[in-house]
């Protein structure tokens, strides 16, 4: 029982202030909070499982740089949804299929973020010190700490988004996930070409932010624009 508290204190502490925890925070902007817990849990299960039986086997199959593109691709579009409304999504008569998409989004995004992160590797040390015998232990306990992190997060989220005015979460979504997309852009582009000739790897990071603003600056008429006319809806009401 010792050897569970430890180590998940130990794997909650690791993952406070971490990325995805932030990713969890900006995607309560975007999705109900069951899709969001069952996608995560569901990633923090299976990442764990692999960490503590697997160790670094994928890792050393799958490239760094690869991983971290892939990331940052995620990371690019989730702040891209955020320009879609979600009453749009709901009025379509796709709730199932967008349900089970949000589930399988937030399983994805997540489990690219963590693959290789601290906490995994917290997984994979606490693992090969403690040997097999243990690891259902280890998987519990690390998956129970990262899981409790990242709730936390969730709840933070969800505080933002029934207090903040409307659009405000959707715009620090917006910016959390893209300065995110840009860093893992970066940290991809380095690994793939080395730091000997960093001019391409910096026109491509320039390229993606330019679309990045531009997408910033729709966001920012949309916003105006809706307010504009619940403004007018309102005046017409009234009269």
């Amino acid at each position: 029982m010792l050897l569970f508290w430890k180590i998940m204190l130990t794997e909650f502490i690791a993952e406070m202030g971490d990325k995805t925890q932030l990713m969890l925070i900006a995607m309560t902007s975007r999705y109900k909070v069951r899709d969001i817990l069952l996608g995560t849990a569901a990633a923090i299960m299976v990442l764990n499982g692999i960490a503590v039986l697997a160790g670094g086997f994928i890792s050393s199959l799958i490239p760094t740089w690869l991983i971290r593109i892939i990331a940052a691709v995620a990371f690019i579009y989730f702040a891209l949804s955020t320009l879609t409304d979600e009453e749009d999504e709901e009025e379509s008569g796709q709730g199932t299929t967008a349900a089970r998409i949000a589930i399988l989004s937030v399983f994805t995004t997540f489990f690219v973020a963590e693959l290789g992160d601290k906490t995994q590797l917290t997984a994979i040390t606490f693992g090969a010190n403690e040997g097999l015998a243990a690891g259902p232990v280890v998987w519990a306990a690390c998956s129970v700490g990262l899981f409790a992190a990242d709730l936390v997060g969730m709840m933070i989220g969800y505080l933002l988004k029934s207090r903040a005015p409307e659009g405000i979460l959707n715009m620090i979504a917006f910016l959390v996930f893209a300065v995110f997309g840009m860093f893992t852009l970066r940290q991809g582009l380095v690994l793939l070409l080395g730091e000997g000739d960093p001019r391409i790897a910096y026109i491509v990071i320039a390229a993606v932010l330019l679309f990045v603003l531009s997408s910033l600056i729709l966001l920012i008429r949309k916003l105006q624009g809706r307010r504009a006319r619940v403004i007018s809806d309102g005046r017409e009401k009234m009269d």
